[in-house]
């Protein structure tokens, strides 16, 4: 069963990501700040969840929350600073847009860079405090909720790409290395949305390199 919280009479914002292994579309976060007295047994890490499961528990994150925020880096820009710093720059950008501002951060993983809020009158404010956690999204109740939100908007925004880009089968595989959608790199070649940085086509990749 999670856990209410990580530090109890203060607020706390979870935060998780979403699509970090992907070859193609952006990595998502989400930052979501729970009620001290939130309840929801269905809650859990949403690799644990059925889609039709995530998409429920989005209506009741969404509900129920103090405050939720979702934060997107695109392919271009995890080409140019790498993944792990756009996972983390895709959190700060979610913990940016929360209307309620945390005191502390607890973050699914164990790396994370200081996050500064942003003050009113412009500018930044103080470090908060944050805890990173392995498996966090299994752990506690915000980091889960995050992990939720993070996943169903990387998805429909997958789903979406899909109507464009039909012969990749983002609509099943959201982007992720199946022998799918690396068949179709090499049948196809890549689209605006890969992430050039990547092995895109896994040991054939290899292969190919060494032959050229």
């Amino acid at each position: 069963m999670l856990l209410p919280y990580y530090h109890k009479d203060i607020v706390e914002a979870g935060c998780d990501e979403a699509g970090r292994g992907c070859l193609a579309g952006p990595v998502f976060a989400a930052a979501v700040i729970l009620p001290p007295d939130f309840k929801c047994n269905m809650l859990n890490d949403s690799k644990q969840l059925s889609e039709k499961k995530r998409y429920a528990l989005r209506e009741v994150v969404e509900h129920e929350a103090l405050a939720w925020a979702v934060g997107v880096v695109d392919n271009e820009e995890i080409d140019k600073i790498n993944i792990l710093r756009a996972s983390i720059l895709a959190m700060h950008r979610a913990l940016d847009k929360l209307k309620l501002r945390p005191e502390e951060i607890i973050i699914d993983g164990n790396r994370f860079t200081p996050y500064t809020p942003p003050l009113s009158g412009g500018g930044r404010g103080e470090a908060l405090p944050y805890t990173t956690i392995v498996k966090g999204d299994g752990k506690y109740m915000s980091i889960a909720a995050a992990s939720i939100l993070a996943k169903t908007y990387r998805d429909d925004f997958m789903q979406n790409l899909h109507a464009e880009y039909p012969a990749y089968q983002w609509d099943k595989n959201k982007g992720y290395p199946t022998l799918a959608h690396r068949q179709a790199i090499r049948e196809h070649g890549t689209t605006p949305y890969h992430r050039m940085t990547f092995n895109l086509l896994g040991a054939q990749q290899l292969e190919f390199d060494f032959e050229n």
